[in-house]
């Protein structure tokens, strides 16, 4: 009795089980009549903007010109006038050498000069004598011949001869001082080359400023035995470097690929991290060959520095402007996608439904490319979310502003 009660039992529980999962399952695989929403995809408006593509490069500043000063002659430092910070300019005396025995030479070329112009006065006295001389015994010969025309017989034939001797010594004589005037007129001329040569030898034991700028090293001290700058078979110590810093050269290292965009004048931003500054440049020149090493051009861009601000080793970052369009339709970078090496976009329609569209593209720079054909204003792509879409799918579209977040192009 007690077993027929308990089968009973178990068997209402398995009913019961069987009754709950065909409950759960009717339940389950009925339909709740709400459809799930269309998908929330981030797009950008097609957009005309004035495009550029640019190069950033790396480099730091020198000097627009630095060199290091020699003496020209050789001989005691006296006096140094300048140390490591002066500014300069162009003319100022930066040092003086001296030079004992040149200033002696000086001396003796001066009294050189005065006895070869005592030697040319001395000359012209002589010429001047010579010529009176000349001039009477001229005079004694023609009158002695003109008595010899008017009367042939009155005066001897040897006193005549005699005359005529005297007169051609004379003009002998003339000629000879004439000569002893040019002889010493050369020397004299000598004479003040020489001196002048001393001269400017003297001069050169001041030590001056060949352009405006900073003293930005100082090598020797008053005292110091300075060797001339122009001997070539010692190593002469230099007085000071001298750099011109009120116009400074960012040298940079063009690649290859962006050699034939360089142009003079094309516009650089440099901007300086260690200031937080950014100063507008230009292209002044460049190497117009690659460095077969490195395979880039060296390419300078002039940079003023009135208020001496930047100092040369600070380190910038050049971008050159390689290409410039203005008012184009363009896109975000994110927008483009490439099947099978063609650009396409997902364009959003009026109706929020995806189409796959073929574009052309022209200049790209970090942010936006420029679409040449295939869009037009203000139309809507996707730049975001992409993979997971299909085409004419129905979608639900939030504006995301990408080129404004990263930046100015």
């Amino acid at each position: 009795m007690k077993s027929h009660k308990l089968m009973r039992r178990n068997d209402l529980f398995i009913v019961l089980a069987a009754c709950a999962i065909a409950l759960s399952g009717c339940s389950s695989s009925a339909p709740s009549g709400i459809a799930d929403p269309p998908p929330v995809v981030g797009v950008a408006s097609v957009a005309r903007k004035n495009l550029s593509r640019k190069l950033v490069l790396a480099a730091e500043f020198r000097p627009y010109q630095e060199v290091d000063i020699h003496a020209k002659v050789a001989g005691y430092l006296k006096s140094i006038r300048v140390d490591i910070g002066d500014r300069v300019k162009q003319g100022q005396q930066l040092a003086k050498i001296e030079v004992p025995e040149l200033a002696d030479q000086l001396k003796q070329a001066d009294a050189a000069i005065r006895q070869s112009e005592a030697e040319v006065e001395r000359a012209k006295d002589e010429l001047q004598r010579s010529k009176s001389g000349h001039e009477a015994a001229h005079l004694a010969y023609a009158r002695l011949a003109a008595v010899v025309k008017s009367r042939p017989n009155l005066v001897a034939q040897q006193e005549v001869d005699d005359a005529l001797g005297r007169d051609r010594i004379a003009e002998a004589q003339v000629s000879a001082a004439q000569a002893a005037v040019v002889a010493a007129q050369d020397h004299l001329e000598v004479s003040q080359a020489d001196r002048n040569r001393l001269q400017t030898l003297y001069s050169y034991t001041s030590i001056t400023a060949p352009f405006t700028g900073v003293i930005t090293r100082r090598y020797a001290d008053p005292g110091a035995m300075i060797q001339a700058g122009t001997a070539s078979q010692t190593q002469s110590m230099p007085v000071v470097r001298l750099s011109q810093n009120d116009r400074l050269r960012l040298i940079i290292p063009v690649p290859e690929s962006a050699v034939p965009k360089i142009k003079l004048g094309s516009l650089v931003q440099v901007q300086v991290p260690a200031l937080k500054r950014t100063i507008a440049g230009k292209v002044a020149r460049f190497a117009d060959r690659l460095d077969l090493d490195t395979r880039t051009m060296e390419t300078e861009i002039d940079v003023g520095n009135p208020n001496l601000e930047l100092v040369p080793g600070m380190y910038a970052e050049a971008a050159i402007t390689l290409e410039e369009r203005d008012n184009v339709l363009t896109v975000p970078v994110e927008a483009i996608e490439r099947h099978e090496g063609k650009p396409e976009v997902y364009l959003v329609n009026a109706k929020h439904q995806i189409q796959i569209e073929p574009v052309e593209t022209g200049l790209e720079n970090p942010n936006d490319v420029e679409v040449v054909s295939g869009l037009s204003d203000r139309e809507q792509v996707v730049v975001s979310g992409r993979a997971q879409l299909r085409p004419n799918e129905t979608i639900q579209p939030k504006p995301i502003e990408l080129s404004s977040a990263k930046g100015p192009a």
